[in-house]
């Protein structure tokens, strides 16, 4: 099986955070059916999902690698993991989650209103999104850029090359956005055909209607592989934008927001420490002050959260640390063999690094 190298892809492969998204189930309300209205009335998100006793998590559904779901139900993915993570964390069960597939266009309106907890859904962390939209980014779970695909036998290899020619996008993303810049940047006078859902986008692609189909790098590489001819499909040597994807919460809630932000970062701390799914007993009552307070041995960290002392504990264990859900899903263990690039940890020469647990 081919390896692919994040810089060799130009950032790489570094399921789109503009948006990239399938849906089928409609934002139908979480927990208890009226947005939790509870938390809205003064408390914490937190304290919503300790009491409903499950996470409700905003996720694409569509995208292999990233969030997907097979025909018996089941959704597995990067972005899927970092819901059981948090699920784990709370309640020592990965499975205690509720997965709702939304597209681009429903996402923030179903997080803003209670619908879900969090989105895990390969959004790009952007400055509007973060201070006009109301939304919250958790660490970055996946650097990724936007490139564009065509069939081999077209003989498209450059953006210029599409003068004239129509570009498949799905509506409401960075994407969109991003690939009008680009063009206008370059005189390129392209014909957008926007779609409401990344399932559609595709279709129309498939069929021949455009000459390219733009998004994330990451998510044109997933969804080429679900493709009926996958190998007459390339990616241009081309990086059209930088894609920081990650978990978010909504704004103005820090309790909730903390406990996003800290069990992302902790996956990536376990493996600075080397702390796995399969060793993760070998390290409970560490003699490192670092580790002791990082697997809630020592101090109080989790508890001053308003969550287990030991949640980074429960994560690992039932989970693994980011280097094994990256591996799992996108790297030597999955049908990508997508190398780190990036996206390894800042100690490997990648950008993934976590403040300090003290």
């Amino acid at each position: 099986m081919k390896k692919w190298g994040f810089l060799g892809l130009a950032l790489a492969l570094t399921v789109t955070a503009c948006g990239g998204g399938t849906t089928s189930e409609p934002a139908a309300t979480g927990g208890d059916g009226d947005g939790e209205t509870s938390a809205a009335a003064g408390g914490s998100r937190l304290d919503a999902v300790l009491a409903r006793g499950q996470l409700v998590c905003g996720v694409d559904g569509g995208i292999p690698g990233f969030s997907f779901v097979d025909e018996s139900g089941t959704y597995s993915g990067l972005d899927v993991e970092v819901c059981k993570a948090v699920a784990a964390a709370l309640f020592d069960d990965p499975e205690a989650v509720e997965y709702r597939r939304l597209d681009s266009t429903e996402r923030f309106t179903a997080l803003s209103g209670g619908e879900v907890d969090m989105l895990s859904r390969n959004t790009t962390w952007t400055i509007s999104r973060d201070t006009q939209v109301g939304m919250e980014f958790a660490p970055t779970t996946f650097y990724d850029g936007q490139g564009m695909m065509v069939r081999e036998a077209s003989g498209i290899t450059t953006l210029e090359d599409f003068s004239g020619r129509a570009v498949c996008v799905e509506t409401g993303t960075t994407t969109e956005l991003n690939m009008t810049d680009q063009m206008r940047k370059l005189g390129v006078e392209f014909e957008p055909v926007v779609f409401q859902d990344a399932d559609a986008a595709y279709a129309a692609y498939d069929e021949g209607r455009c000459e390219g189909m733009t998004s994330d790098k990451s998510q044109l590489l997933a969804r080429r592989s679900t493709l009926p001819t996958p190998d007459e499909h390339i990616l241009l040597e081309v990086t059209m934008s930088k894609e920081p994807l990650g978990p978010l919460t909504v704004n103005n809630d820090s309790a909730w927001f903390d406990v996003v932000k800290w069990v992302t970062y902790g996956l990536i701390q376990a493996e600075e420490f080397g702390i796995t799914s399969a060793n993760v007993e070998d390290f409970t009552g560490s003699d490192d002050p670092n580790i002791a307070r990082f697997m809630g041995d020592e101090g109080t960290l989790g508890t001053d959260m308003g969550i287990p002392n030991d949640f980074m504990y429960r994560v690992i264990k039932n989970v693994g640390n980011y280097g094994e859900i990256y591996d799992r899903n996108l790297g030597s263990g999955s049908e990508f063999q997508l190398e780190r690039g990036l996206n390894d940890l800042w100690t490997n020469g990648g950008l993934l690094y976590a403040p300090p647990f003290r």
